[in-house]
Protein backbone atom coordinates (compact mmCIF):
# COMPACT_ATOMS: atom_id res chain seq x y z
CA UNK A 1 0.00 0.00 0.00
CA UNK A 2 2.78 2.46 0.66
CA UNK A 3 4.32 1.89 -2.07
CA UNK A 4 1.55 3.08 -4.13
CA UNK A 5 0.19 5.85 -1.83
CA UNK A 6 4.06 7.10 -2.58
CA UNK A 7 3.64 6.45 -6.31
CA UNK A 8 0.33 7.99 -6.46
CA UNK A 9 1.74 11.14 -4.56
CA UNK A 10 4.65 11.52 -6.54
CA UNK A 11 2.01 11.02 -9.50
CA UNK A 12 -0.20 12.83 -7.70
CA UNK A 13 2.34 16.01 -7.21
CA UNK A 14 0.52 15.64 -10.47
CA UNK A 15 -3.11 17.05 -11.15
CA UNK A 16 -3.89 17.84 -14.21
CA UNK A 17 -6.40 18.98 -16.98
CA UNK A 18 -6.31 21.66 -19.80
CA UNK A 19 -7.77 22.68 -22.91
CA UNK A 20 -5.29 23.48 -24.98
CA UNK A 21 -4.95 25.83 -27.81
CA UNK A 22 -8.41 26.13 -30.19
CA UNK A 23 -10.00 24.27 -27.52
CA UNK A 24 -10.74 26.43 -24.80
CA UNK A 25 -10.56 29.68 -23.68
CA UNK A 26 -7.07 31.19 -23.76
CA UNK A 27 -5.00 32.44 -20.56
CA UNK A 28 -3.17 34.87 -21.97
CA UNK A 29 0.17 33.71 -20.97
CA UNK A 30 2.95 34.11 -23.18
CA UNK A 31 4.63 31.23 -24.55
CA UNK A 32 6.60 29.18 -22.21
CA UNK A 33 10.40 29.87 -21.97
CA UNK A 34 13.02 28.32 -20.13
CA UNK A 35 15.22 31.61 -21.78
CA UNK A 36 17.19 32.72 -18.18
CA UNK A 37 18.49 29.39 -17.92
CA UNK A 38 21.80 28.31 -18.99
CA UNK A 39 22.20 24.74 -19.30
CA UNK A 40 26.60 24.69 -19.46
CA UNK A 41 26.56 21.64 -20.77
CA UNK A 42 30.08 20.19 -19.92
CA UNK A 43 30.42 17.02 -19.57
CA UNK A 44 31.95 14.85 -21.75
CA UNK A 45 29.55 12.83 -23.31
CA UNK A 46 30.10 9.99 -26.13
CA UNK A 47 28.11 10.92 -29.20
CA UNK A 48 28.43 6.78 -30.25
CA UNK A 49 25.54 4.54 -29.27
CA UNK A 50 26.32 2.14 -26.42
CA UNK A 51 26.38 -1.66 -27.53
CA UNK A 52 25.60 -3.86 -24.43
CA UNK A 53 24.85 -7.50 -24.57
CA UNK A 54 24.00 -8.33 -20.90
CA UNK A 55 24.91 -11.43 -19.43
CA UNK A 56 21.51 -13.49 -19.15
CA UNK A 57 19.79 -15.43 -16.29
CA UNK A 58 20.11 -19.64 -15.89
CA UNK A 59 16.26 -20.19 -15.76
CA UNK A 60 14.43 -23.54 -14.98
CA UNK A 61 10.46 -24.31 -14.05
CA UNK A 62 9.63 -26.63 -10.79
CA UNK A 63 7.16 -28.86 -10.71
CA UNK A 64 5.13 -26.92 -8.82
CA UNK A 65 4.77 -24.01 -11.46
CA UNK A 66 7.55 -21.63 -9.93
CA UNK A 67 10.03 -20.21 -12.77
CA UNK A 68 13.33 -20.13 -10.69
CA UNK A 69 15.92 -17.03 -12.41
CA UNK A 70 19.58 -17.87 -11.64
CA UNK A 71 22.13 -14.24 -12.16
CA UNK A 72 25.34 -15.31 -11.24
CA UNK A 73 27.81 -13.38 -9.18
CA UNK A 74 30.38 -14.11 -7.09
CA UNK A 75 31.98 -11.30 -6.19
CA UNK A 76 30.81 -10.97 -2.38
CA UNK A 77 29.51 -13.87 -0.32
CA UNK A 78 26.03 -12.58 -0.66
CA UNK A 79 22.96 -13.60 -2.11
CA UNK A 80 19.38 -11.63 -2.53
CA UNK A 81 16.31 -13.62 -3.40
CA UNK A 82 12.71 -12.58 -4.61
CA UNK A 83 9.49 -14.57 -4.82
CA UNK A 84 7.07 -12.41 -7.31
CA UNK A 85 3.68 -13.88 -6.40
CA UNK A 86 1.25 -13.17 -9.46
CA UNK A 87 -2.39 -12.15 -8.20
CA UNK A 88 -1.20 -11.60 -4.83
CA UNK A 89 -1.50 -7.63 -4.86
CA UNK A 90 -3.74 -4.75 -4.01
CA UNK A 91 -5.49 -5.33 -7.81
CA UNK A 92 -7.20 -8.50 -6.33
CA UNK A 93 -8.32 -7.11 -3.05
CA UNK A 94 -12.04 -7.69 -2.47
CA UNK A 95 -14.17 -4.73 -3.57
CA UNK A 96 -15.60 -4.95 0.38
CA UNK A 97 -12.12 -5.15 1.22
CA UNK A 98 -9.63 -2.89 0.03
CA UNK A 99 -6.04 -2.97 1.33
CA UNK A 100 -6.46 -6.47 2.04
CA UNK A 101 -3.30 -7.49 0.26
CA UNK A 102 -1.06 -5.31 2.36
CA UNK A 103 -2.41 -5.96 5.44
CA UNK A 104 -1.98 -9.92 4.29
CA UNK A 105 1.69 -8.87 3.11
CA UNK A 106 2.33 -6.11 6.60
CA UNK A 107 0.85 -9.05 9.41
CA UNK A 108 2.91 -12.30 7.73
CA UNK A 109 5.54 -10.96 9.75
CA UNK A 110 4.05 -10.81 12.99
CA UNK A 111 3.94 -14.53 13.79
CA UNK A 112 3.82 -18.17 12.33
CA UNK A 113 2.59 -21.04 13.82
CA UNK A 114 5.89 -21.52 15.47
CA UNK A 115 7.74 -17.58 15.63
CA UNK A 116 6.55 -15.00 17.39
CA UNK A 117 6.84 -11.57 15.60
CA UNK A 118 9.65 -10.79 17.85
CA UNK A 119 11.35 -14.30 17.20
CA UNK A 120 11.42 -13.65 13.25
CA UNK A 121 13.00 -10.22 13.95
CA UNK A 122 15.83 -11.81 16.04
CA UNK A 123 16.41 -14.54 13.98
CA UNK A 124 16.74 -11.96 11.35
CA UNK A 125 19.10 -10.02 13.48
CA UNK A 126 21.41 -13.16 14.34
CA UNK A 127 21.90 -14.20 11.08
CA UNK A 128 22.37 -11.06 9.60
CA UNK A 129 19.26 -11.54 7.04
CA UNK A 130 16.78 -9.98 6.08
CA UNK A 131 13.08 -10.58 5.12
CA UNK A 132 10.38 -8.41 4.22
CA UNK A 133 7.08 -9.35 2.43
CA UNK A 134 5.34 -6.48 0.26
CA UNK A 135 1.45 -5.97 -1.43
CA UNK A 136 -0.74 -4.17 -1.29
CA UNK A 137 -1.40 -0.69 -2.88
CA UNK A 138 -2.69 -1.60 -6.96
CA UNK A 139 -0.57 -3.61 -8.67
CA UNK A 140 -0.79 -7.39 -9.22
CA UNK A 141 1.86 -8.58 -7.23
CA UNK A 142 3.58 -9.19 -4.10
CA UNK A 143 7.26 -10.27 -3.40
CA UNK A 144 9.19 -12.13 -0.48
CA UNK A 145 12.37 -10.67 -0.72
CA UNK A 146 15.20 -12.38 0.76
CA UNK A 147 18.95 -11.44 1.57
CA UNK A 148 21.56 -13.69 3.06
CA UNK A 149 25.05 -14.66 3.76
CA UNK A 150 26.37 -17.51 1.82
CA UNK A 151 26.81 -19.12 5.40
CA UNK A 152 23.32 -18.34 6.55
CA UNK A 153 21.09 -19.22 3.59
CA UNK A 154 19.89 -22.26 4.53
CA UNK A 155 18.83 -20.91 7.60
CA UNK A 156 17.28 -17.42 6.11
CA UNK A 157 15.37 -20.01 3.45
CA UNK A 158 13.87 -21.99 6.18
CA UNK A 159 12.53 -18.84 8.19
CA UNK A 160 11.62 -17.10 4.60
CA UNK A 161 9.39 -20.36 4.01
CA UNK A 162 7.81 -20.46 7.39
CA UNK A 163 6.75 -16.91 6.95
CA UNK A 164 5.06 -17.77 3.62
CA UNK A 165 3.68 -20.79 4.47
CA UNK A 166 2.44 -20.89 8.09
CA UNK A 167 1.44 -17.07 9.12
CA UNK A 168 -0.78 -16.85 12.15
CA UNK A 169 -2.13 -13.54 11.84
CA UNK A 170 -2.70 -13.10 15.83
CA UNK A 171 -5.56 -11.19 17.07
CA UNK A 172 -3.47 -8.99 18.79
CA UNK A 173 -0.95 -7.78 16.37
CA UNK A 174 -3.85 -7.34 14.00
CA UNK A 175 -5.42 -4.82 16.04
CA UNK A 176 -1.89 -2.54 17.06
CA UNK A 177 -1.75 -2.60 13.20
CA UNK A 178 -5.26 -1.46 12.42
CA UNK A 179 -5.01 1.08 14.98
CA UNK A 180 -1.56 2.16 13.57
CA UNK A 181 -2.80 2.24 9.98
CA UNK A 182 -5.95 4.32 11.12
CA UNK A 183 -3.12 7.00 12.55
CA UNK A 184 -1.58 6.76 9.21
CA UNK A 185 -4.79 7.45 7.71
CA UNK A 186 -5.30 10.76 9.89
CA UNK A 187 -2.00 12.20 8.65
CA UNK A 188 -2.23 11.19 5.49
CA UNK A 189 -5.35 13.25 4.78
CA UNK A 190 -3.71 16.42 6.23
CA UNK A 191 -0.92 15.77 3.24
CA UNK A 192 -1.58 18.00 -0.23
CA UNK A 193 0.35 15.45 -2.14
CA UNK A 194 -2.25 12.84 -1.04
CA UNK A 195 -5.60 14.77 -1.38
CA UNK A 196 -4.12 14.99 -4.75
CA UNK A 197 -3.34 11.73 -5.50
CA UNK A 198 -7.07 10.49 -4.22
CA UNK A 199 -8.53 12.83 -6.75
CA UNK A 200 -6.39 11.69 -9.86
CA UNK A 201 -6.97 8.36 -9.05
CA UNK A 202 -10.68 8.69 -9.19
CA UNK A 203 -10.61 10.68 -12.11
CA UNK A 204 -8.22 9.08 -13.98
CA UNK A 205 -9.50 5.48 -13.45
CA UNK A 206 -12.69 6.08 -11.86
CA UNK A 207 -13.90 2.81 -10.00
CA UNK A 208 -11.51 0.54 -11.48
CA UNK A 209 -8.75 -1.10 -8.91
CA UNK A 210 -6.12 1.54 -9.93
CA UNK A 211 -8.06 3.88 -8.09
CA UNK A 212 -7.58 3.09 -5.12
CA UNK A 213 -5.13 4.75 -2.39
CA UNK A 214 -5.90 4.11 0.97
CA UNK A 215 -8.34 2.31 2.89
CA UNK A 216 -10.67 4.54 4.68
CA UNK A 217 -11.07 4.18 8.60
CA UNK A 218 -14.23 2.51 7.90
CA UNK A 219 -13.00 -0.01 5.90
CA UNK A 220 -10.02 -0.64 7.65
CA UNK A 221 -12.13 -1.50 10.80
CA UNK A 222 -13.91 -4.22 8.41
CA UNK A 223 -10.74 -6.33 8.26
CA UNK A 224 -10.76 -9.59 10.10
CA UNK A 225 -8.08 -12.50 10.65
CA UNK A 226 -10.68 -14.76 8.71
CA UNK A 227 -10.28 -11.84 5.46
CA UNK A 228 -6.72 -12.35 5.78
CA UNK A 229 -6.47 -16.02 6.00
CA UNK A 230 -8.67 -16.29 3.26
CA UNK A 231 -6.72 -13.77 0.95
CA UNK A 232 -3.68 -15.34 1.59
CA UNK A 233 -4.80 -19.11 1.20
CA UNK A 234 -6.19 -18.07 -2.17
CA UNK A 235 -3.62 -15.71 -3.58
CA UNK A 236 -0.29 -17.05 -1.97
CA UNK A 237 0.08 -19.68 -4.50
CA UNK A 238 3.30 -20.78 -6.71
CA UNK A 239 1.57 -21.09 -10.23
CA UNK A 240 3.06 -18.35 -12.48
CA UNK A 241 5.41 -17.33 -9.21
CA UNK A 242 8.82 -16.44 -10.24
CA UNK A 243 11.97 -17.03 -7.80
CA UNK A 244 14.92 -14.61 -8.77
CA UNK A 245 18.40 -14.75 -6.89
CA UNK A 246 20.94 -13.07 -7.62
CA UNK A 247 24.79 -13.44 -6.02
CA UNK A 248 27.36 -16.32 -4.68
CA UNK A 249 24.68 -19.14 -5.97
CA UNK A 250 25.08 -21.40 -9.24
CA UNK A 251 21.54 -22.48 -10.91
CA UNK A 252 22.23 -26.13 -9.72
CA UNK A 253 22.42 -24.91 -6.30
CA UNK A 254 19.61 -23.06 -6.34
CA UNK A 255 17.10 -25.33 -7.78
CA UNK A 256 18.22 -27.77 -4.89
CA UNK A 257 17.82 -25.89 -1.99
CA UNK A 258 14.64 -24.12 -3.52
CA UNK A 259 12.83 -27.15 -4.01
CA UNK A 260 14.04 -28.71 -0.81
CA UNK A 261 12.09 -25.81 1.09
CA UNK A 262 9.58 -24.81 -1.28
CA UNK A 263 8.72 -27.97 -3.22
CA UNK A 264 5.66 -28.68 -0.52
CA UNK A 265 4.10 -25.30 -1.68
CA UNK A 266 1.51 -27.33 -3.49
CA UNK A 267 0.56 -26.24 -6.76
CA UNK A 268 -2.98 -24.67 -6.89
CA UNK A 269 -3.83 -25.16 -10.69
CA UNK A 270 -5.17 -21.69 -11.05
CA UNK A 271 -5.01 -18.83 -13.40
CA UNK A 272 -3.92 -15.24 -12.90
CA UNK A 273 -7.24 -13.33 -13.55
CA UNK A 274 -6.41 -10.88 -16.32
CA UNK A 275 -6.55 -7.12 -15.40
CA UNK A 276 -8.98 -4.83 -16.66
CA UNK A 277 -8.93 -1.64 -18.93
CA UNK A 278 -10.09 1.75 -17.12
CA UNK A 279 -12.81 3.18 -18.48
CA UNK A 280 -12.39 5.93 -20.69
CA UNK A 281 -11.72 8.91 -19.20
CA UNK A 282 -14.20 12.05 -19.44
CA UNK A 283 -14.04 15.67 -20.63
CA UNK A 284 -11.41 17.74 -19.95
CA UNK A 285 -11.95 19.16 -16.52
CA UNK A 286 -10.29 21.05 -13.36
CA UNK A 287 -11.05 19.37 -10.12
CA UNK A 288 -10.15 21.11 -7.00
CA UNK A 289 -9.67 20.21 -3.80
CA UNK A 290 -10.61 22.88 -1.52
CA UNK A 291 -8.26 23.28 1.27
CA UNK A 292 -8.87 26.30 3.37
CA UNK A 293 -6.11 28.65 4.38
CA UNK A 294 -3.16 26.49 2.34
CA UNK A 295 -0.53 29.10 1.13
CA UNK A 296 0.51 26.34 -1.41
CA UNK A 297 -1.05 24.93 -4.45
CA UNK A 298 -0.23 20.96 -5.23
CA UNK A 299 -1.08 20.71 -8.81
CA UNK A 300 -1.11 17.54 -11.49
CA UNK A 301 -2.12 18.02 -14.63
CA UNK A 302 -1.92 14.63 -16.98
CA UNK A 303 -3.66 12.42 -19.01
CA UNK A 304 -4.33 8.55 -19.73
CA UNK A 305 -1.04 6.95 -21.14
CA UNK A 306 -0.35 3.58 -22.28
CA UNK A 307 0.75 0.14 -20.48
CA UNK A 308 4.35 -1.08 -20.41
CA UNK A 309 4.05 -3.52 -23.56
CA UNK A 310 3.16 -0.72 -25.36
CA UNK A 311 5.30 0.18 -28.84
CA UNK A 312 5.20 3.36 -27.67
CA UNK A 313 6.48 2.90 -24.50
CA UNK A 314 10.36 4.03 -25.41
CA UNK A 315 8.98 7.17 -27.35
CA UNK A 316 6.93 8.36 -24.57
CA UNK A 317 9.64 7.62 -21.85
CA UNK A 318 12.16 10.19 -24.04
CA UNK A 319 8.86 12.25 -24.33
CA UNK A 320 8.24 12.37 -20.24
CA UNK A 321 12.30 12.98 -19.82
CA UNK A 322 12.35 16.06 -22.20
CA UNK A 323 9.42 17.76 -20.52
CA UNK A 324 9.89 16.53 -16.68
CA UNK A 325 12.70 14.46 -16.30
CA UNK A 326 14.63 15.97 -13.68
CA UNK A 327 16.47 19.24 -13.37
CA UNK A 328 16.83 19.80 -16.60
CA UNK A 329 13.48 18.81 -17.50
CA UNK A 330 11.46 22.02 -19.47
CA UNK A 331 9.05 22.02 -16.38
CA UNK A 332 12.10 22.30 -14.03
CA UNK A 333 13.66 24.77 -15.93
CA UNK A 334 10.42 27.10 -16.71
CA UNK A 335 8.82 26.74 -13.01
CA UNK A 336 12.23 26.56 -10.85
CA UNK A 337 14.86 27.82 -12.39
CA UNK A 338 13.22 31.05 -14.42
CA UNK A 339 10.43 31.90 -12.67
CA UNK A 340 10.93 30.81 -9.24
CA UNK A 341 7.29 29.50 -7.95
CA UNK A 342 8.36 25.56 -6.72
CA UNK A 343 11.27 23.73 -5.27
CA UNK A 344 10.69 21.53 -8.36
CA UNK A 345 8.30 20.29 -11.13
CA UNK A 346 8.60 16.76 -12.75
CA UNK A 347 6.46 14.57 -14.95
CA UNK A 348 5.94 10.62 -14.51
CA UNK A 349 4.91 7.98 -16.57
CA UNK A 350 3.27 4.90 -14.94
CA UNK A 351 2.64 1.99 -16.67
CA UNK A 352 1.32 -1.06 -15.47
CA UNK A 353 0.07 -3.57 -17.97
CA UNK A 354 -3.38 -2.01 -18.42
CA UNK A 355 -3.60 1.66 -19.40
CA UNK A 356 -1.94 3.63 -17.29
CA UNK A 357 -1.09 7.34 -16.84
CA UNK A 358 1.27 10.46 -17.97
CA UNK A 359 1.05 13.40 -15.13
CA UNK A 360 3.05 16.33 -14.14
CA UNK A 361 2.89 17.86 -10.76
CA UNK A 362 4.40 20.59 -8.64
CA UNK A 363 3.59 22.34 -5.42
CA UNK A 364 3.82 26.26 -5.98
CA UNK A 365 2.79 29.28 -4.14
CA UNK A 366 -0.61 30.02 -4.05
CA UNK A 367 -0.46 32.96 -5.64
CA UNK A 368 0.60 31.75 -8.89
CA UNK A 369 -1.48 28.58 -9.00
CA UNK A 370 -3.40 30.04 -12.29
CA UNK A 371 -0.22 30.69 -13.89
CA UNK A 372 1.78 27.57 -13.14
CA UNK A 373 -0.97 25.49 -14.40
CA UNK A 374 -0.82 27.97 -17.67
CA UNK A 375 2.86 27.61 -17.98
CA UNK A 376 2.02 23.70 -17.93
CA UNK A 377 -0.03 23.35 -20.12
CA UNK A 378 2.23 25.84 -22.20
CA UNK A 379 5.32 23.61 -22.08
CA UNK A 380 2.40 20.61 -23.89
CA UNK A 381 1.54 22.66 -26.15
CA UNK A 382 5.30 23.59 -27.16
CA UNK A 383 6.11 19.90 -27.62
CA UNK A 384 2.91 19.56 -30.22
CA UNK A 385 3.65 22.71 -31.89
CA UNK A 386 7.65 22.50 -31.78
CA UNK A 387 9.80 19.96 -32.53
CA UNK A 388 12.59 19.51 -29.83
CA UNK A 389 15.47 21.29 -31.21
CA UNK A 390 18.46 18.61 -31.88
CA UNK A 391 20.93 19.23 -29.47
CA UNK A 392 18.25 19.14 -26.32
CA UNK A 393 16.80 15.76 -27.73
CA UNK A 394 20.46 14.73 -28.25
CA UNK A 395 21.29 15.34 -25.14
CA UNK A 396 17.74 13.71 -23.58
CA UNK A 397 18.85 10.56 -25.45
CA UNK A 398 21.82 10.43 -24.23
CA UNK A 399 21.18 10.82 -20.86
CA UNK A 400 18.52 8.35 -20.89
CA UNK A 401 21.25 5.48 -22.29
CA UNK A 402 24.26 6.62 -19.87
CA UNK A 403 20.83 6.28 -17.33
CA UNK A 404 20.27 2.84 -18.39
CA UNK A 405 24.20 1.77 -18.61
CA UNK A 406 24.89 3.36 -14.98
CA UNK A 407 22.36 1.29 -13.82
CA UNK A 408 23.78 -2.35 -15.35
CA UNK A 409 26.86 -2.32 -12.31
CA UNK A 410 23.88 -3.64 -10.14
CA UNK A 411 23.39 -7.41 -11.15
CA UNK A 412 19.89 -6.83 -8.83
CA UNK A 413 18.87 -4.26 -11.17
CA UNK A 414 20.27 -7.05 -14.49
CA UNK A 415 17.95 -9.42 -12.96
CA UNK A 416 15.17 -7.05 -12.60
CA UNK A 417 14.95 -6.12 -16.01
CA UNK A 418 14.91 -9.64 -16.98
CA UNK A 419 11.86 -10.25 -14.51
CA UNK A 420 9.71 -7.36 -16.51
CA UNK A 421 10.78 -8.69 -19.62
CA UNK A 422 9.13 -12.20 -18.74
CA UNK A 423 6.08 -10.21 -16.97
CA UNK A 424 5.25 -8.09 -19.72
CA UNK A 425 6.47 -10.77 -22.44
CA UNK A 426 9.27 -8.38 -23.70
CA UNK A 427 11.38 -9.75 -26.64
CA UNK A 428 14.61 -11.67 -25.35
CA UNK A 429 16.89 -9.24 -26.70
CA UNK A 430 14.93 -5.93 -25.24
CA UNK A 431 17.50 -5.09 -23.47
CA UNK A 432 20.50 -5.77 -25.17
CA UNK A 433 18.73 -3.42 -27.99
CA UNK A 434 17.86 -0.63 -25.33
CA UNK A 435 20.12 1.92 -26.34
CA UNK A 436 20.13 1.36 -30.01
CA UNK A 437 16.24 1.87 -29.78
CA UNK A 438 16.23 5.17 -27.41
CA UNK A 439 19.14 6.63 -29.99
CA UNK A 440 16.54 5.66 -33.44
CA UNK A 441 14.01 7.84 -32.02
CA UNK A 442 13.38 10.91 -33.92
CA UNK A 443 11.45 14.69 -32.69
CA UNK A 444 8.81 13.71 -35.25
CA UNK A 445 8.04 11.07 -33.34
CA UNK A 446 7.98 12.38 -29.68
CA UNK A 447 5.78 15.61 -31.23
CA UNK A 448 3.46 12.98 -32.88
CA UNK A 449 3.11 11.35 -29.43
CA UNK A 450 2.37 14.37 -27.97
CA UNK A 451 -0.26 15.24 -30.12
CA UNK A 452 -1.74 11.80 -29.47
CA UNK A 453 -1.33 11.20 -25.93
CA UNK A 454 -1.44 15.00 -24.82
CA UNK A 455 -5.06 15.26 -26.25
CA UNK A 456 -6.49 18.56 -25.07
CA UNK A 457 -9.30 16.72 -24.73
CA UNK A 458 -8.52 14.46 -22.50
CA UNK A 459 -6.10 16.69 -20.29
CA UNK A 460 -7.05 16.71 -16.43
CA UNK A 461 -6.13 19.18 -14.27
CA UNK A 462 -6.24 18.87 -10.22
CA UNK A 463 -5.50 21.31 -7.57
CA UNK A 464 -5.30 21.18 -4.02
CA UNK A 465 -5.40 24.53 -2.31
CA UNK A 466 -7.49 27.83 -0.95
CA UNK A 467 -10.62 27.17 -2.97
CA UNK A 468 -11.21 30.86 -1.73
CA UNK A 469 -8.49 32.21 -3.46
CA UNK A 470 -7.70 30.20 -6.71
CA UNK A 471 -11.42 28.55 -7.65
CA UNK A 472 -12.12 31.45 -9.56
CA UNK A 473 -9.15 32.13 -11.66
CA UNK A 474 -9.07 28.10 -12.22
CA UNK A 475 -12.25 28.47 -14.36
CA UNK A 476 -10.73 29.69 -17.57
CA UNK A 477 -9.03 26.29 -17.66
CA UNK A 478 -12.66 24.87 -18.28
CA UNK A 479 -15.27 23.53 -15.65
CA UNK A 480 -14.40 23.08 -12.06
CA UNK A 481 -15.76 20.36 -9.65
CA UNK A 482 -14.73 21.13 -6.29
CA UNK A 483 -14.25 18.58 -3.17
CA UNK A 484 -13.67 19.47 0.40
CA UNK A 485 -10.46 17.39 2.12
CA UNK A 486 -12.48 14.66 2.90
CA UNK A 487 -13.02 13.97 -0.76
CA UNK A 488 -16.68 14.49 -0.84
CA UNK A 489 -18.11 16.57 -3.71
CA UNK A 490 -19.45 20.40 -2.41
Amino acid sequence: MTRRILTMAALCALVGAVLLAGTAPQTGQPPSTTKGVVIKGNAPVSNEILKVKLPRPQEADLPNGIHLMVLEDHRSPQIVMNIIIEGAGGYYDPTEFPGLSGFTAAMMLEGTATRSAQQIAQEQETMASGLSVSGGGTGETAALAVSSLVDNFDKTLALAADILFNPSFPEQELARYKARQKANGVQLRSQPAFLAAERYGAVMYGSHPSSRVAPTPAEIDKVTRDALVAFHRAHFVPDGAVCALVGDITLAEARKKIEAVFGSWKKAGVTVPPVAEPADVGPAKVYLVDRANSVQSTLVVGAPGIGRASADYDILSLLNAVIGGGPTGRLFLNLREEKGWTYGAYSTLDTPRHRGVWSASTEIRGDVTTEAVGEILGEIRRLQSELVPEKEFGEKKRSLVASFALSLETPATILSNYITSRRYNLPADYWDKYPERIMAITREQVQAAAKKYLDPARVQIVAVGDGAKIGESLKKFGTVEVYDTEGRRK
